[in-house]
């Protein structure tokens, strides 16, 4: 008997991956690496009128290399649509090395992923101005899903980092970010781990068990606070991929640390939903962007 949380999840993935790839206005390279690009939608209309909010985007897929920004492209146009500047990021993920999944494929590189997200971020200010010259940096929001959540929280973090951090990763003063939204994210390593979630891809991440306890301070997001940053995080209660109790933890976590964060949790809504345009869900999306944006 088919299990009906299997079913919905299928059904809710296959319509968010039903969206043709939607070409970028222009693309950017903060790196040498084939991997190390931006893409950039200019705003299609709606908004206020002037210089439109920047939506940094990082795209999920348990940081393994078949999951490319290709797919949350859709996403990107329609922000864009909702009058948005959107810069969706591209970064270097996992390839067939130890530590990988029943696919063959490793979740992230260590630590080349957090370098390039680091770098792309540090990009912006050079590469916006030249090929997206509607947006306005000063009004800019990170959101990431799944995998690509996580790596939003820790990107808007670098601030925190602990001091032997990579110094390409660390930032001497908090982001200049109106804040994040994680959708879904992959928000606490420990309590995902517990729940097997992507079969077990926060480890993977980090190296393996055997750099698990030595990597988590400088990756995990419910370590590197308070932060500071305005946060909101929306997941979907009926999530099975990345279950709502994974944000809930990271949520409890921000309180202990003496920080508020905003918790969304839609009723109905599984994983996908949240980076489809056609699912409701995605209005909240963009709803919860512009509440910090504008």
């Amino acid at each position: 008997m088919t299990d009906p949380a299997v079913e919905r999840d299928a059904a809710e993935a296959a319509s968010a991956f039903a969206h043709p790839p939607v070409a970028p206005d222009a693309t950017g390279a903060y790196g040498n690496h084939p991997d190390q690009v931006i893409d950039f939608y200019a705003p299609r209309g709606g908004g206020a009128a002037g210089a439109a909010p920047l939506v940094v985007l990082l795209h999920g897929g348990a940081w393994r290399a078949p999951y490319d920004r290709h797919h949350i492209t859709p996403l990107a146009d329609f922000l864009a649509r909702r009058g948005f500047a959107v810069a969706n990021v591209e970064y270097r993920r996992g390839s067939s090395l130890p530590h990988q999944d029943a696919e063959g494929h490793m979740a992230g590189r260590w630590p080349e992923t957090f370098d390039d997200v680091a770098a792309a971020m540090d990009a912006l200010p050079e590469l916006v101005p030249a090929h997206l010259p509607q947006a306005d940096p000063r009004r800019t929001v990170i959101t990431g899903h799944s995998a690509g959540g996580h790596l939003a929280l820790w990107a808007s973090a670098r601030h925190v980092l602990p001091p032997a951090s990579p110094d390409a990763w660390r930032l001497p003063s908090p982001p200049l970010l109106r804040g994040v939204v994680a959708l879904a994210p992959i928000a606490d390593f420990v309590a995902a781990e517990e729940l097997g979630v992507c079969g077990g891809a926060s480890a993977q991440l980090l190296g393996g068990a055997e750099q698990w306890a030595q990597r988590l301070p400088f990756a995990d997001p419910a370590v590197l606070l308070p932060t500071g940053i305005a946060t909101a995080v929306v997941h979907g209660r009926e999530d099975i991929v990345v279950p709502s109790s994974v944000a809930e933890s990271y949520v409890a976590a921000a309180a202990k640390a003496g920080e508020t964060v905003g918790l969304t949790l839609l009723d109905g809504v599984g994983h996908f939903p949240l980076i489809d345009p056609a699912a409701d869900a995605c209005a909240v999306v963009a709803e919860e962007i512009s509440q910090l944006a504008w």
